[in-house]
């Protein structure tokens, strides 16, 4: 799992300096667990992240890419909590993703190979929830009519929180 970790990282950071004008590269802020967290400066300003991968990944396709999940702090934009969730596949167009966090469902929009929450009070709460829960379950739907099922530990995710958190005083 550490080595996805490695591979997360390089491909967030990548992500990050695209869409920005300067990116640092990402400096892990420690292991907890099944979660990692990280930080780095954008444009001169501190964005903190967590970021894990699933445990298993089901469905019937014959090739995906990285699939991860994120939650992310930019206090220089007053936004935290941002949950994103990467796929490994395109996902089909106009569809929703759904998260269950040990029985409580969460639903997501989608574009490409994202899947991000509607508001920030839907991030507040699928953010509360996977800090405090046990098991994230993530469905989605390809491009191609593939339904997926990804199953996350939630062990650590309330302790990386916690650490980025801290690290972009949030």
């Amino acid at each position: 799992m550490m080595r996805h970790f490695s591979f997360l990282v390089i491909a967030f950071g990548v992500l990050l300096m695209a869409s920005s004008a300067y990116a640092g590269e990402p400096k892990k802020i420690g292991d907890f667990s099944d979660w990692s967290a990280y930080f780095f400066s954008e444009s001169g300003k501190k964005v903190c992240y967590i970021v894990s991968t699933p445990k298993t990944d089901e469905g019937k396709y014959k090739r995906r890419g990285e699939i991860y999940t994120l939650v992310t702090h930019r206090p220089s934009e007053n936004t935290r909590n941002v949950f994103s969730y990467i796929s490994g596949y395109p996902y089909k167009q106009d569809s929703e993703v759904t998260v269950a966090i040990d029985g409580k469902e969460f639903k997501l929009f989608t574009y490409e190979e994202t899947a991000w929450a509607p508001d920030s009070s839907t991030d507040n709460a699928l953010v509360g929830a996977l800090r405090k829960g046990s098991k994230m379950v993530v469905k989605g739907i390809s491009k191609r009519g593939t339904l997926t099922t990804d199953t996350y530990s939630l062990k650590g995710s309330g302790s990386a929180y916690d650490a980025i958190s801290r690290e972009c005083k949030i």
